[in-house]
């Protein structure tokens, strides 16, 4: 394994790039939110300009160190539910949350485009619980992949909002047909967030963030039910912790009204048991 990767990606897949260098920046600090020794390896061992293409800002760092921790505590509940189970991570990308919160006994599978397979490959290895497989995550015959007889839980952290929207219903209604009892977890964006995007208006110097076709205010959470029947629950994931002016904004954040409806989400979809007949 070289000691230096130079990645080319396209830009969706270069996002797994700037996610990794906001959970680095934030895990040097001695008061992180999120521990992430592993994201701090990886960016040392790659050769890219992280902070000229995607800046240095520990508010934004901070931000989405809340947002990731968010899917740790998730799985880490389903881990202690079932230890044996496995967790789906699809457009997983430089995703370290292995490392984070594996119990030893758990299985993983990362579902990614065949290009980021293949430095994810180089990078961080598979291993005996650890599979990889290079598919579309939209394109259901990944699922044949996964042992029924375990508990599921599926993430799509950073996946959904570059997306079209049809694609997101039919990810969701296939998951739940594909995993009776099974758990779901997404993230989205808010949709000024999203106009903002498409309109080239998120970026730096340097770097545009991609358009996101998907997108979902928090208050509207419970349209996720519309996907499937299947779908028998929806949970709201709020962030917890924070230090400074992010930290005294969250609760005001999570309560006000307007900022609560608008703001980006974590959801958890459980499905059910039984998909009922025909399905």
């Amino acid at each position: 394994m070289s000691s230096v990767e130079r990645p080319e990606l396209a830009a969706v897949p270069e996002t797994a790039l700037w996610t990794l260098w906001q959970r680095a920046v934030e895990a040097r600090r001695p008061d992180a939110v999120l521990h992430d020794p592993v994201a701090v390896d990886l960016v040392g061992r790659i050769d890219y300009p992280f902070a000229e293409r995607f800046g240095t800002s520990g508010f934004q760092s901070q931000f989405q160190a809340l947002r990731v921790a968010c899917f740790d505590r998730e799985v880490a509940d389903f881990l202690a539910r079932e230890p044996r189970g496995t967790v789906v991570c699809l457009g997983e990308g430089l995703e370290t949350q292995y490392w984070r919160v594996d119990n030893g006994r758990a299985h993983w599978l990362t579902v990614d485009l065949p290009e980021m397979i293949a430095l994810r490959e180089r990078l961080l290895p598979p291993g005996p619980r650890r599979r990889l497989l290079a598919a579309d995550a939209t394109d259901l015959r990944w699922a044949d992949e996964v042992d029924r007889d375990r508990a599921v839980l599926v993430t799509t952290q950073g996946l959904c909002m570059y997306l079209p929207p049809a694609r997101v219903k039919a990810l969701i209604a296939g998951c739940a047909d594909r995993f009776p009892g099974g758990s779901m977890v997404v993230d989205a964006v808010p949709r000024w967030f999203a106009r903002l995007a498409v309109s080239g208006r998120m970026r730096t110097a340097a770097y545009r963030v991609p358009a996101m076709p998907w997108a979902m205010d928090a208050g509207e959470r419970d349209k996720l039910r519309t996907a499937s029947p299947a779908v028998t629950a929806v949970r709201d994931v709020r962030p917890a912790g924070g230090r400074g002016l992010l930290g005294a904004l969250l609760p005001l954040a999570l309560t006000a009204p307007w900022l609560a409806s608008h703001r980006p989400s974590v959801t958890v979809l459980d499905f059910a048991e039984d998909p009922g007949p025909g399905r």
